[in-house]
């Protein structure tokens, strides 16, 4: 047990002993650095069972923990504040027990399962800056459940049939001329999307014209022939026209090869992908059975649908009035085959914009109301918008900011800030290139997953490439940091393999010691809470007292050889930490910069 279990189990001994009353829970936190102590124990909730002055309450909770716990080894009560002071050799007997365990705060696999879903884009356009923060959302939370315990599968739906893609493959066979990513030297998806461009500026020229002839607008957006060839192209595919299909495939196949390079170079990967060409059709069995028992209900026209009013939403189409099927339909179906394709999963996770909260409300809803056990273990992971300061990194459009182009700029504007500070003289030019990925990346991944994923975000490249405040180089620089000072240790011949026997603790090593003691619980409660922002969060309070603590300690300067040890091996923690936490963020650490 921890010393807050300890204390917990106590304080609820001492109300029992004292008061003769059963305490449901005990409520701490960490002791204001204005007053002596380590953990607070807040006696205002107490008063719901006890009645009487907190301070007295207080003084005698206190007074029973220092003779029945040896770890404490005083007290004091400031209001409703019960600040208990723990003694040095509790801190210092838990950090020798984690001092040399590999993935301190990861907790082994477990066969509870869970399925997040990430990035699902359409195959007609390359990734965005808001693929950007979908992607490194739900990877981080796939890898935070993992280190939690829970088995995790990643996906993806991708969005490759409908409307859009067939836009892209009529342009590209009326202006083409055959070109391929291999004759243009583009990437596929830059390829396929410069043909979804192309296909809006002829619509949009081919409305004008109309217009210009006497149409009505609205008559003209509906009759413009390019529209028409991809709504005849559409109904093509659906009825699996060969040579529709084959060009179908083969501009598909341009654009999974580019995104693969944008999610190697982004650092995300996937368990399993699902195609909506495969998925569209599912569900419809679902409704039919579901109509049967009563949960859905037709109308005159012969839709189907759900009422949803006594649940606070309203009615919900799930098959129209032709038969075909809703996004709703494919979701409930797609969810369904997933589990049978893994029975051991027992949750799923959307990472989905929050545009579509509505939507997985009425999803959720239906999945239970059909009676699947699993249903009440979904979770939608609801993000904002990603905003960019006006006049930066605006794509060719104008509009959107490619996926690739900010990863690129990421990587410049590290390099450039590099060379500013000029630390780099030893550096071949390929380790250099390196670094500043390494820099570039860990900057916007830590920037966005800093924040709350429900808070929309104004990124600024500059300011998330500082190297001071909260910043992913701010932080990989005091990894770096450390590991020069390991370097330096063992050219120095320092043995740290055995547990430090010093009798007292530095009120700095104590501090870092508790912060460290932090991050099995941190991990959890991410997990619990889907937010990669509170392991960001904790990885910054655990740099800036390690800096602290390097700034007010003489480490490899120490003449105490017992003290210099723990340093040395507190110095090495912190760093494994540090490593570990943020492979939780997906970003990578340098051993130096």
């Amino acid at each position: 047990m921890n010393i807050q279990e300890v204390l917990s189990v106590k304080v609820k001994e001492a109300v029992k002993s004292i008061f003769d009353k059963d305490l449901p829970n005990v409520e701490f936190q960490p002791t204001r650095k204005d007053f002596e102590g380590d953990i607070t124990i807040v006696v205002f909730p107490m008063l719901r069972v006890v009645k009487g002055n907190p301070v007295q309450i207080g003084e005698q909770i206190g007074a029973y923990l220092e003779e029945h716990i040896d770890e404490v080894a005083g007290f004091n009560v400031i209001k409703g504040f019960l600040n208990i002071v723990i003694n040095d050799s509790f801190y210092l007997n838990f950090f020798n027990s984690i001092s040399t365990i590999p993935n301190y705060g990861y907790v082994q696999e477990s066969d509870d399962a869970v399925m997040v879903e990430y990035s699902s884009p359409n195959t007609n356009k390359p990734l965005h800056l808001g693929h950007i923060r979908n992607n490194l959302l739900g990877y981080s939370v796939a890898e935070i459940l993992k280190a939690s315990g829970k088995k995790v599968y990643k996906t993806q739906i991708i969005n490759d049939r409908g409307i859009h893609i067939c836009k892209s493959m009529v342009a590209w066979q009326k202006f083409g001329n055959g070109e391929t990513p291999v004759s243009t030297g583009l990437k596929g998806d830059k390829l396929v999307g410069n043909y979804y461009v192309a296909f809006d500026k002829a619509y949009k020229e081919q409305i004008a014209d109309l217009v210009a002839k006497g149409i009505d607008r609205k008559v003209a957006e509906k009759e413009a022939p390019i529209l028409l060839e991809a709504q005849e192209m559409l109904l093509k595919w659906e009825a699996g026209d060969p040579e529709t299909v084959t060009l179908w495939k083969t501009m598909n196949g341009w654009v999974y090869k580019g995104f693969e390079v944008t999610y190697k170079n982004l650092g995300v990967d996937f368990d399993t992908l699902y195609y909506e060409s495969d998925t569209y059709l599912l569900g419809k069995d679902v409704v039919a059975e579901g109509l049967k028992k009563g949960i859905f209900f037709k109308k005159e026209d012969g839709s189907v649908w759900i009422d949803l009013t006594e649940d606070g939403l309203d009615e919900k189409i799930v098959l129209r009035s032709d038969g075909t099927a809703v996004y709703m339909t494919q979701d409930i179906g797609t969810a369904i085959q997933r589990v049978k394709d893994h029975p051991d999963v027992n949750g799923m996770v959307y990472t989905v914009g929050n545009e579509q909260d509505y939507h997985f409300k009425v999803l959720f809803l239906i999945l239970q109301k059909l009676g699947f056990s699993w249903s009440k273990k979904l979770h939608h992971l609801s993000y904002g918008m990603v905003d960019l300061p006006s006049g930066k990194m605006k794509s060719r459009e104008g509009t959107v900011v490619d996926a690739d182009d900010l990863m690129a700029d990421m990587t410049q504007t590290a390099a450039n800030i590099s060379e500013e500070l000029g630390k780099l003289e030893d550096y071949n030019e390929e380790e250099k290139q390196t670094l500043y990925q390494m820099i570039g990346l860990g900057a916007l991944k830590y920037y966005i997953l800093k924040v709350d994923p429900k808070k929309r975000i104004l990124f600024d490249p500059e300011e998330s490439v500082d190297f001071q405040g909260n910043t992913g180089p701010f932080i990989q620089y005091t990894y770096a940091r450390i590991q020069s000072i390991l370097r330096k240790a063992e050219s120095m011949g320092i043995n740290i393999s055995e547990d430090a026997k010093v009798s007292e603790l530095h009120s700095k090593e104590k501090e870092l010691i508790k912060q460290l003691q932090l991050f099995p619980e941190t991990i959890q409660l991410a997990a619990d809470n889907f937010s990669p922002a509170l392991i960001a969060n904790f990885t910054y309070d655990l740099v800036k007292e390690f800096n602290s603590f390097y700034q007010q300690v003489s480490i490899l300067g120490e003449v105490d050889e017992a003290k210099k040890v723990l340093r040395i091996q507190l110095s090495k923690k912190v760093a494994q930490v540090i490593q570990d936490a943020f492979k939780l963020l997906g970003v990578e650490v340098p051993e130096r910069m």
